[in-house]
């Protein structure tokens, strides 16, 4: 069986309460309100029956028909000196089974009503002792104009009316935007990238709608992300392969040490790429965080580019908190690769600035710099300032791309800003207790 859409779920669980809570209501309403009204109101014309039929004996026969007329016009009671005769137990509107009971009460023994049709009209009529006998006393059906029966089923029946009109109107309203975030999801699981979802109504579906948007522009990141990086693969791996599959057919005519040792170059520089992709790669896994001296870490960054023959020059209090270690090593050393690459000249300088529990780890150079507009692009997969890719004058152009996802997975903000007099200065921000503040896979 198919299952019902939320709206149909909705519509109906609301109809139900409304017609429930409308239910319990009509029957409060009738016990509480109608039923002692109603009682009340029998009583005081049990009362008047027993009175009208005692003074109608005791008046003076030429007087009687006056009276009568009297009774007719003003309470619709009638007088007869005929008994009504034994009345049935039958069913009665509501209303006569409470005058019932009420003149059962005052003459104190059971009286039951007996119904008669006078031309169109249905007379119920009770015999009421008298000094001078059974004087029977008859009121019209017509007397009482109400219908509780009637109401109740009028105001059931439109009431549901109602409530199912607004429940489907409340329903809609409620499903709507999951069907919009369900049309979204759909656009973006067949590869598309869907207009961003209104961050407007209720607190719950704006906080949604901000989650979907960010998630939907997260997706559509990692696709172009894939898209570049597939296409940056395919174009840096080409040139090595040609040159290899070149000195393949030269050492078929002419083996040579300098061909050989130019595919050893060849591989290398086929195994570091795909090392730099791995190294993205796990850039998306979370590290847990451990307590670590950021001092320490500059330390063992600027003792490793020292063996390369460059004086790095360090200023860093102690400063211990919890981090994910490697992941933060690995973000400085791309920097700090980036920076000896671009820089072959000057001062490196490795900085870290505490500011409210927050700290700040930079590494600036006084290399060539990068322009302004084209900061943001660097940090996407295969982006290099040189456009020739030449493993000579510069990386592969993952460096950043690497350093972003290692921030973005651990909660860190990284930015590139031109330095004052000339180079570069890169920047990863970590904030108070980013340890436990990660963002984790999209």
């Amino acid at each position: 069986m198919k299952p019902l859409r939320l709206a149909h779920q909705t519509a109906l669980l609301l109809a139900a309460a409304f017609l429930g809570v409308e239910l319990l209501a009509s029957l409060s309403f009738a016990a509480f309100i109608m039923l002692p009204l109603a009682q009340r109101s029998t009583d005081d014309l049990a009362g008047l029956m027993i009175l009208a039929a005692q003074t109608w004996v005791e008046l003076p026969p030429e007087t009687r028909p006056a009276f009568e007329h009297e009774l007719m016009d003003n309470y619709q009671l009638a007088l007869r000196a005929e008994p009504a005769g034994q009345g049935r137990d039958e069913w009665h509107p509501p209303y006569f089974y409470l005058l019932e009971a009420a003149l059962s009460r005052r003459l104190g023994e059971s009286r039951h009503l007996a119904s008669e049709r006078i031309g169109d009209v249905i007379w119920y009529w009770a015999d009421i002792p008298t000094g001078a006998g059974m004087l029977a006393v008859g009121l019209p059906r017509a007397r009482l104009a109400t219908q509780p029966y009637s109401a109740i089923a009028l105001a059931l029946g439109g009431g549901f009316a109602l409530a199912s009109g607004f429940a489907w109107w409340l329903a809609q309203r409620i499903s709507a935007p999951l069907a919009r975030f369900e049309a979204a999801a759909i656009r973006i699981g067949e590869g598309e990238y869907p207009e961003l979802l209104l961050e407007t109504g209720p607190a719950e579906i704006v906080s949604l709608a901000r989650r979907f948007n960010a998630l939907a522009c997260q997706v559509h990141h990692l696709l172009s992300a894939r898209t570049t990086l597939l296409a940056g693969v395919s174009h840096d791996l080409r040139t090595p392969f040609a040159r290899m599959r070149l000195a393949l057919e030269m050492l078929r005519s002419n083996p040579s040490p300098a061909l050989i040792e130019r595919l050893e170059r060849d591989i290398e520089e086929m195994n570091a790429l795909i090392a730099t992709l791995f190294d993205l790669a796990r850039g998306l896994e979370r590290e847990p965080p451990q307590e670590s001296d950021l001092a320490i870490l500059f330390n063992e960054l600027a003792e490793m580019a020292a063996t390369a023959g460059r004086q790095i020059s360090m200023h860093c209090p102690p400063c211990p908190r919890p981090i994910a270690r490697h992941a933060l090593q690995r973000a400085l050393s791309n920097l700090l690769d980036n920076a000896l690459r671009h820089a072959p000249v000057g001062p490196i300088e490795l900085v870290c600035v505490e500011d409210k529990g927050s700290c700040r780890l930079g590494v600036l150079d006084r290399g060539p710099g990068i322009p302004p507009e084209r900061i943001e692009s660097m940090f996407e997969p295969f982006q290099r300032l040189e456009s020739s890719r030449s493993p000579q004058t510069g990386g592969v152009g993952l460096g950043l791309a690497i350093v972003r996802e290692l921030a973005r997975v651990n909660g860190w903000q990284v930015r590139l800003e031109p330095r004052p007099g000339g180079g570069l200065v890169a920047w990863v921000e970590i904030p108070a207790k980013s340890g436990w503040q990660g963002r984790g896979r999209p």
